[in-house]
């Protein structure tokens, strides 16, 4: 993976609520607390780096009459 050869480590402070939820997570998934905040941090990055992309291409979609599922789909097609 990625960044795993070179490690730092990082202390974070979480309200009562989520740190409940989390350990209950780490338990029925039998994974460690670790694991479930690095596949949350991986997922929350792709999803910024998504809707960057996304606000970057709209205008240029809509300038070229693509302006939801089905024209992406006839454009495609």
């Amino acid at each position: 993976m990625e960044g795993d050869l070179m490690r730092e480590s990082v202390t974070i402070s979480l309200s009562k609520d989520i740190k409940k939820k989390l350990d209950s997570m780490a338990k029925e998934e039998r994974a460690n607390r670790r694991d479930i905040v690095k596949e949350a941090l991986r997922q929350y990055f792709a999803v910024v780096e998504f809707q960057k992309i996304r606000k970057n291409m709209l205008p240029k979609a809509e300038a070229a009459g693509i302006f939801d599922e089905e024209d992406v789909y006839k454009t495609v097609s």
